[in-house]
């Protein structure tokens, strides 16, 4: 375990499996984890030490001084925030108008948010950064199953496409099979991914590659791409042959299970 000098950390938690993970991770580094609940959304196997709803970011500020933690890490999908949970203290209220001032697109909005915490003296941190063992660490082929040189040229395409729109600011996410046959834009990764399910039903080769790629010039301190073991299924019913993530900076939930769901399918993965 390595040694860290300051190693207090708030990890403020979303919803699904990934904030408990990422817990058991970082502890596992070395980090002593203040764990966060966001009302209505985290986990009750979470056990969290703190529960505050999302527009009462004031609460938690002063809690992590009066603790003297000065690092945070941010995971976990917020889904549809109700009106209740909306509702800004004062605190929130003032990082909210800093925002709006500077947001220019999703991605710049994560960047304002990290500079109002920096502003208030705090650190944020990427979660895969402060515990590696939650991303592909190396690049190269992870599966049992191998990328032919068709599958290749695919892959190099997809990585391209990935690029483009990322950088962009439209999406994360592509498929590609020779041509490009799904882009992800609002919908998401999962609902693109649907997308294609419904296209290929009928299709009886396998062929083709999903790619999530971090965009150009991403801040992966809250805004995290991830695949899990339901992408590996999506990915399978989609008739597609493999994946394509970021090795040290695309979230692989559970990574065992997944390594083993895409070698039940027959799928590859493949970190760049």
């Amino acid at each position: 375990m390595r040694k860290i000098k300051d190693n207090k950390i708030a990890l403020v938690a979303g919803a699904l499996d990934l904030p408990m993970l990422t817990r058991d991770a970082l502890r596992r580094a070395g980090w002593d984890v203040f764990v966060v609940g966001l009302k209505n959304f985290y986990d009750e196997r979470l056990n969290p030490d703190m529960v505050v709803r999302l527009g009462g970011g004031g609460r938690a500020i002063r809690e992590f001084r009066r603790r003297g933690i000065r690092q945070m890490t941010f995971v976990g999908s917020l889904g549809h925030p109700n009106l209740t949970d909306l509702r800004p203290d004062l605190w929130t209220l003032r990082a909210l108008f800093y925002i709006k001032r500077h947001q220019r697109g999703y991605d710049s909005m994560a960047v304002a948010l990290n500079k109002v915490l920096e502003k208030s003296g705090f650190r944020v941190i990427a979660a895969q950064d402060a515990a590696p063992e939650l991303t592909f660490e190396t690049p190269g082929v992870k599966t049992r199953t191998k990328p032919t040189k068709r599958d290749a040229a695919d892959i190099e395409r997809a990585v391209d496409v990935s690029h483009t729109i990322g950088a962009a600011d439209i999406g994360a996410s592509v498929v590609v099979d020779a041509q490009v046959i799904a882009v992800e834009a609002a919908e998401g990764t999962a609902r693109m991914l649907d997308r294609v399910v419904e296209m290929r039903k009928n299709q009886k080769r396998v062929s083709g590659v999903f790619a999530k790629m971090t965009k150009p010039g991403q801040d992966l301190r809250i805004d995290i791409p991830a695949i899990g073991v339901d992408t590996v299924r999506a990915v399978a019913a989609a008739k597609l042959r493999g994946i394509i993530v970021n090795a040290k900076t695309c979230f692989v939930v559970d990574r065992d299970a997944v390594i083993a769901a895409a070698n039940a399918a027959k799928i590859f993965i493949v970190a760049v």
